[in-house]
């Protein structure tokens, strides 16, 4: 996977799990997880990545992702992220268990999330697995085979 695509999931996972108002205390988390920006590359990742400002809960904003209804090129980003961090998947009943590239679950958690799947009731994600509680076995296999058409 390129510098660029890692960087960009990596930012996905950060405003996905922290409340980020400006472009420098996204650097500053990006140099933190050992990337090495600046604030140039930060300002171009947010405009590729359609980034926006919103606003928090207790005051504030945050950069978030646009909603899938804004636009198909957003879900292709979210198919991107999903094809470049995807690693394996299995499903034990209801629960479907996404295996990504170490460090990307976040990114993946996020894009699956957005892409509003029915099937889904919720999931975690760790460093590089998500586990998705899935409403119903047949769901779960069904699932799977729309998640491998997009790959």
């Amino acid at each position: 996977m390129s510098p660029k695509k890692t960087r960009h999931g990596k930012i996905l996972e950060i405003i996905a799990s922290q409340q980020i108002d400006t472009q420098e205390e996204l650097a500053r988390q990006l140099r933190n997880a050992g990337f090495d920006v600046t604030q140039a590359t930060v300002s171009r990742d947010i405009r590729e990545l359609s980034l926006y400002k919103v606003s928090a809960d207790g005051g504030g904003q945050r950069y978030t992702v646009p909603r899938q209804e804004e636009g198909r090129g957003l879900e292709d980003k979210y198919i991107r992220v999903l094809r470049d961090g995807f690693s394996s998947m299995d499903m034990a009943q209801n629960i479907l268990v996404v295996r990504t590239v170490s460090g990307m679950a976040m990114a993946v958690a996020a894009a699956i999330d957005a892409m509003h799947f029915q099937e889904i009731v919720g999931s975690i994600a760790g460093d590089d697995t998500i586990m998705m509680a899935v409403r119903t076995v047949e769901d779960t296999e069904r699932l799977m085979e729309r998640i491998r058409e997009l790959l």
